[in-house]
Formats: structure tokens, C-alpha cells, sequence
């Protein structure tokens, strides 16, 4: 007997030690998915029923201890069990009239290795029978569930920090319409991030890792991105801003004219090191800490990172007339760094519209407001051609100005938005028109210029003109990020996504395209150092003589 005693210790002491264990990491993405999913989806926590992040700040603990694989699922088996039963109401009926947009739905890790039969069958029986909701999709819509919980995390403690994680990663998991098209899939950034948000040190490490985490959504609205408020106020900068082309910064803008002048920095001057580093080495650099939609728009917004610093002394190499010339610089704050001395009470307003040579009509769209344009419209109604320079943002006139250019009414995009009664499903949803019929609509050429600063607004206006039928697209690649910017503000810092998808008529994606010119002009160092508008040079070049 005592043979047999001893023997099955030692196999059951075996199998114990032999039993596979499981890592922090894996267990903590596969918590996040779990955590996220009954979010959405399970009656009382997706009503509101129940304190759901106080629900896993609870289980962390338990989570942290489980060993094997078989110990975590029974630990989410017995979480779910606890939520109480949940109503079966399968099959729920498909939604009439509506077309749903599938691209970004994918529960297929129910079936995640980790996870018992009963696990995954407890999970897809939530799916089946999922909370319905009655919340309409709106500009307010809070797909985090009472954001204000989260004012008050402290980022050093490593749970709030988990919760703060999963609670963003779900977000983009079923809110986000473009999700589909990111250059890395959602879960492996998830699984990258999870080490470096729960070893976190301390606040400026989370803020790092969670900059790292928002590039990887590829959408231009993120603005870049999470920051601590303390740190972005102690940057220094470079008294000017600039373009990068051919892997060199070329200054198109003075922002402090007194300092750039004690440094004989003007238009057109060109940068090609900052403290030893190349252009290209600083894009590289700060490729993981920017979030954009394509490159054009990643090379623009990684400017501002290039010149600005934490620190007071800055070695700038510069390039002039073949030769390289190295300085060594004071940056200053914002407001020395972005104050025009000489100009102070001189600026000239810019102009709302103007009359070009030849009969050529002008409008800068990121100045002219509505209650402009019927006097652009008198203006300019007569010319052979109007230029509508969108390198900018515009000030909602699609609809004043498609009036005035178009002969009839037409649709310019269509709309997904989440399905809310199926978390990570969208619909289709019918999109915008503009013009109207008119007789008296615009019959010469309209040509809108778009470059990387043309983003969201401007996109979807340049949507609207295209279908006069008479307008010409001239320029380079926009910004790539069509729909609504969603804002997102916690303790600490701020950051954005685009909550809808926007295509045209016939479904073509916008979403890291952008608009795509019909004619492509970018300017050259060259160009700029001449001070010329070779975009707007060659619209007028195609105006006179249609190539």
C-alpha cells in the first residue's frame, strides 16, 4: 500500500513539474482579449451593470499567480461563471436593411491554446447571445465606457497601468474602421507592448511605450501622440519649420525671425545633421514614435520631432553652395522659439481670393470661410479657371463651393461605422451629397492642389469637388486619413483615432492612400530656395495649356 501511495506522489509530482508554464505576457494578452471581449459583449458588463475595470484590477492578482495553462482558464471559467447566467436569446436575428462591413471582425482566438473547450464554448455562447444595444452610433459615442475612470490611474502602480493598456488596445480592437489596413496586425502589437508596459519604471516609460503602441494604427489623425503634459512643455526648438526632401530638411517657415536671423537661417536653408545624426538616421530614429498613414505624412510630421529637443545646446550642420558648415545653436522654448519680433503688428492678413494673370481665379481654402463665398463667387465666377489651393485645412465651405461647381446633385463618399449591436462589425452606411440642380453652376476648370497637409477635412472636400466632373487634382500624396477624429483625453496626456471609414461612391478605399493627384508635383530645394510655388506653377502651366 505504501508502495502504491508513494508511487502515485511521484507521478503526480511529475506530471506537476512537467505541467508547461505559462509567461506573464501570455497570459496578460490573452486576459486583455478575454477582458475586452466580455466588455463588449457580455449583458452586465457591456451595460454597465458592473464596475468592469474594478472587476480586473481585482483578478490581476490571481492572474499574476497562475502557473499553468490549465490554472489560467479555470480562472477565467470561474470569472465568467461568476457574472451570473447569461439569458439565451440565439439565434438573434440579422439586422434588416443593413449591410454589414466584416474586414475588421475576427473572434477566432476563442480557440486560443491556452484555453479549455469549456472556455472557448462558454465564450462563443456569450457571442451568440451578446448584450443589444439601443446607443446610436454619435459624435459622442465613449467606446471606452466611462473614460472618466481613468483620470485618476496612477501610472507607477503596474495594474493601473494593464488596465489603462487594455482598456485603449479594445478601443482600437472593435472601434477603430481602418484596423484592417495597418501594417502590423492588432495582436502582435499587443503582445509587443505588454512587456514594456508592465516593467514600466515609471510614468515616462509608460508614455513611451504607449507612443510606440498608437503608431502602429497608421492613421494620420493620431496625433503623436500620448504625451506627459511636464515633458512636452521643457522642449526647445529650432526658430523654424521645415520640409524634408531628398533626405534633407530645407526651412519653408521662419517661427522666431530674430532668432533665425542671429543665425542667418532663411527659406530655403538646408539642414543635413542634428547633433552628429543624419536626416535620415533622426527619421528612423523617431519612426516608432510618430503615427501616420503613409510616408508622405510620417516625413512631415517627424519634422517637428527633429527640431525640437530637451536640450539647450544643439550642434546643427548645414548645407550651402556645396559646402558644409557646422553651428552650434541655443534652442529656446516655445514661445521665444515661435515669436516673430520684426513682424509683430505687420503681418499682413492672407487673402480669402484673388484674380490671377490670365484670367485665372485663386482661393486659399484654409482661410475663406462660408460667409466668403458668394463674394468669391461674384469674383471669380467669370474666369476660365479656379485654383482651390487645399494645402491646408479648410473651414467646412464644401458645401458653398460644390454648389457653385456642380450641375446637379451627386454623391461624393459613403460611410462604415461600428455596428454596435456586433462589437468589431461595421455597416455600410449611405454618405454625403452635394450639388444641386443648376444651370448657373461654374463652367470653367477647377483645380484643388493637395499635398501631405491635406488631411481628413481636406480629403473629403477634394472628394466633394471631384465630382463636378471639370476638376483636376494637382499636387502629391495627402495624408491619408479620412473620417471623424475621435479624442481621446486621460490623466497625462491626450491622443486621437478616426472613428469612421469614408470610401467613394464606388467603395475605393482613402484610408493611407489619400487622394490621388492627377497630376504629381513635388517641390525641389531648388523651388524653395527660389522662392517659387511649383505646385501652383504647374496648375497654371496645365490651365493654359490642358497637359
Amino acid at each position: 500500500m505504501k508502495k502504491i501511495t508513494l508511487f502515485l506522489f511521484i507521478t503526480f509530482s511529475q506530471i506537476t513539474f512537467c505541467a508547461p508554464k505559462i509567461t506573464e505576457t501570455e497570459k496578460l494578452f490573452a486576459t486583455c482579449k478575454v477582458w475586452g471581449f466580455l466588455k463588449y459583449y457580455h449583458p452586465k458588463a457591456a451595460s454597465g451593470e458592473i464596475n468592469w475595470d474594478k472587476e480586473l484590477l481585482e483578478k490581476l492578482p490571481k492572474i499574476e499567480k497562475a502557473q499553468t495553462k490549465e490554472e489560467f482558464s479555470l480562472l477565467l471559467e470561474n470569472w465568467i461563471d461568476d457574472l451570473g447566467p447569461v439569458k439565451e436569446i440565439a439565434p438573434i436575428p440579422a439586422p434588416k436593411d443593413v449591410e454589414l462591413f466584416d474586414k475588421n471582425f475576427d473572434l477566432s482566438w476563442f480557440n486560443n491554446n491556452l484555453f479549455s473547450k469549456k472556455l472557448s464554448k462558454k465564450l462563443k455562447f456569450i457571442e451568440e447571445n451578446r448584450f443589444q444595444s439601443n446607443e446610436e452610433f454619435e459624435p459622442g459615442f465613449d467606446g471606452l465606457k466611462m473614460t472618466k475612470n481613468y483620470f485618476d490611474l496612477d501610472y507607477n502602480n503596474k495594474d493601473s497601468r494593464i488596465l489603462m493598456l487594455f482598456a485603449y488596445w479594445n478601443l482600437i480592437e472593435y472601434y477603430f474602421p481602418y484596423k484592417y489596413v495597418m501594417d502590423q496586425k492588432w495582436d502582435l502589437s499587443l503582445e509587443q507592448s505588454l512587456p514594456s508596459i508592465a516593467d514600466a519604471k515609471n510614468e515616462a516609460d509608460f508614455y513611451l511605450a504607449l507612443k510606440k503602441l498608437t503608431s502602429k494604427l497608421n492613421d494620420s489623425h493620431v496625433e503623436t501622440p500620448i504625451y506627459g503634459p511636464t515633458v512636452y512643455r521643457s522642449l526647445n526648438h529650432f526658430p523654424a519649420a521645415g520640409k524634408i526632401i531628398d533626405d534633407k530638411l530645407v526651412i519653408t517657415e521662419i517661427l522666431g525671425d530674430s532668432l533665425a536671423e542671429a543665425d542667418n537661417i532663411k527659406i530655403g536653408t538646408v539642414i543635413t545633421k542634428i547633433n552628429g545624426k543624419t536626416i535620415k538616421e533622426l527619421i528612423e530614429q523617431n519612426r516608432d514614435l510618430v503615427c501616420a498613414s503613409n510616408e508622405a505624412k510620417l516625413l512631415d510630421k517627424v519634422v517637428y520631432r527633429i527640431l525640437s529637443t530637451d536640450q539647450n545646446n544643439v550642434s546643427v550642420e548645414f548645407l550651402k553652395d556645396g559646402k558644409y558648415e557646422i553651428k552650434n545653436m541655443i534652442w529656446h522654448d516655445y514661445h521665444d522659439s515661435h515669436r516673430n519680433e520684426f513682424k509683430k503688428g505687420a503681418v499682413k492678413p492672407k487673402e480669402k481670393f484673388k484674380l490671377l494673370d490670365n484670367n485665372v481665379g485663386y482661393v486659399n481654402m484654409g482661410v475663406i470661410k462660408p460667409k466668403n463665398i458668394p463674394d468669391m463667387i461674384d469674383a471669380l465666377k467669370s474666369t476660365k479657371a479656379i485654383v482651390f489651393d487645399m494645402r491646408n485645412y479648410p473651414n467646412g465651405t464644401w458645401k458653398e463651393i460644390s454648389d457653385f461647381l456642380n450641375a446637379e446633385e451627386k454623391k461624393f463618399c459613403d460611410y462604415t461605422e461600428p455596428y454596435l449591436n456586433y462589437p468589431g462589425k461595421y455597416k455600410w452606411v449611405d454618405g454625403r451629397k452635394c450639388g444641386f440642380n443648376n444651370k448657373d453652376n461654374y463652367k470653367g476648370k477647377a483645380i484643388v492642389l493637395l499635398n501631405e497637409k491635406s488631411l481628413s477635412q481636406s480629403e473629403w472636400t477634394a472628394m466633394c469637388f471631384q465630382t463636378a466632373g471639370n476638376t483636376t487634382i494637382i499636387g502629391s500624396q495627402t495624408a491619408g486619413t479620412d473620417g471623424n477624429a475621435v479624442d481621446l483625453d486621460f490623466k497625462g496626456f491626450h491622443t486621437r483615432y478616426t472613428g469612421l471609414g469614408v470610401y467613394y461612391p464606388d467603395r475605393r478605399e482613402t484610408q493611407r492612400i489619400g487622394i490621388v493627384p492627377d497630376i504629381e508635383v513635388k517641390p525641389t530645394i531648388k523651388g524653395i530656395q527660389e522662392g517659387k510655388d511649383e505646385v501652383l506653377d504647374r496648375a497654371l502651366l496645365f490651365i493654359e495649356t490642358g497637359k
